[in-house]
This record gives structure tokens, sequence and C-alpha cells, in this order.
């Protein structure tokens, strides 16, 4: 249950450049150190084994970045956004500089499953003839392959245009499929059709946007 004495503050940052090649674990390990840096009054949890009291939005696969991701922090104090703002731009690196700060009710969905529906844009090596988007991908999870529909997470069109392509993927409670996966299927697919030629690849992938199912936006 949610301490009424506590501020929940959400800050958006970005994920970009090198630090996209950065894991959930190490983004989340930069981020709790910039949040001590900036010498917030972040509140900590109980028990044996005392942690901030930090949530993270929706993970991002190594090597795909982020323009407006973030992170949810519990304050024992209140601090003024633009002040907390401030505090944590001077205590990161321009790469995962956040960009925002707000505070948000106690009641508002957890961070993790708060924005479902994710926008990417990736930028590809060459402008295709076509991109083939396959029906079905295979992935192998915990040693077990699976197949997924991707009709099942595939929100609207994949646009492409010249050498980026735009698509929307949910997440769903029994599971996601990664944009990286997507791609990676598209490719070879499109490479196997004669609508590129070998070599074709995805230089960069960056999620763009997040939103709630009824439109709400980050």
């Amino acid at each position: 249950m949610a301490d009424p004495r506590l501020f929940r503050l959400r800050v958006v940052f970005r994920k970009a450049g090198r630090l996209a090649m950065l894991s959930h674990l190490e983004v989340a390990h930069a981020l709790e150190r910039a949040v001590r840096r900036a010498q917030l009054p972040f509140a900590v949890s109980q028990g044996f084994s005392p942690h901030m009291r930090i949530a993270f939005g929706a993970a991002l696969p190594v090597g795909v970045g982020g323009s407006h991701e973030f992170f949810d922090l519990l304050l024992t104090s209140y601090v003024p956004p633009e002040r907390a703002l401030a505090a944590l731009q001077a205590a990161s690196a321009d790469d995962m500089m956040p960009l925002s700060c707000a505070y948000v009710e106690h009641s508002a969905p957890a961070a993790s499953v708060a924005f479902p529906l994710s926008t990417y844009e990736a930028v590809l090596s060459c402008a295709p003839e076509r991109l083939e988007v396959p029906d079905e991908v295979r992935v192998v999870r915990k040693k077990k392959e699976k197949v997924l529909r991707v009709a099942d997470f595939l929100a609207g069109d994949v646009e492409l245009d010249g050498t980026r392509v735009r698509f929307t993927l949910e997440a769903k409670p029994t599971g996601s499929l990664r944009p990286d996966v997507l791609l990676a299927a598209c490719v070879e697919a499109t490479v196997a059709a004669g609508a590129a030629p070998q070599g074709f690849h995805v230089l960069t992938t960056t999620r763009i946007a997040q939103r709630t199912s009824s439109g709400e936006m980050l």
C-alpha cells in the first residue's frame, strides 16, 4: 500500500548514443547513482536489505535507445520539480539526461505497466523496395523455442519511409514482442524476398513514444 507521506516523482529521460548499449539492469544502476549524486531525499525500503524506492518503466533491449523513458522515485519530502530536474541533470551523463520531472498520484499504474503501447523508429542501412513483415517470429526463452504471432502485438501498420521504419508494439500481460526481434525477422524476410540486398541491416532503433491503451502519452 502506498505511503501518503511520500511523494512520487516521475522523471522522463533519454537513453541514447553509446549508453543505448546498456542493459536494463545497468541503466537502473546508473540512474540510482545519479539520484544519489543529486542528493534528492529518496525513500528507502524496510527489511534486511534496504534499497532506494525507485520503479522503472518498461525495459528496452540492449542496443535500443529511447527518447522518452521514465522512472518513478519516491521522496520523503517535497522538492519542486524544477529543482529536482536541475539537480538530476547536473548529476547525469548527456546520453542519459533527464528531460522533465512531475509528481504523479500514488494511485497511478505501476511504472512497468503504465504505458503498454510503445512506438519505435528504426534507421535501415539502405532503402528497400518494400519491407516484408512476417506473420510469425520464433524466439527462445529460457532455452525453449516459442512462436509469436506478430499480429497479436503489432498495433497498426509498419510504416516505411525510405530508410526509416516506424511501428508500434503492445506489451501484453502474457508477454511481449521485442522490437529488435521483429526488425531482425523483417530484415531476413525482406532479403529473402529479393526486396533488399545482402548485408541489409538495421543501423539504429529508438523508442520515440509510449502511451496508454486510451491514447494518453507519456
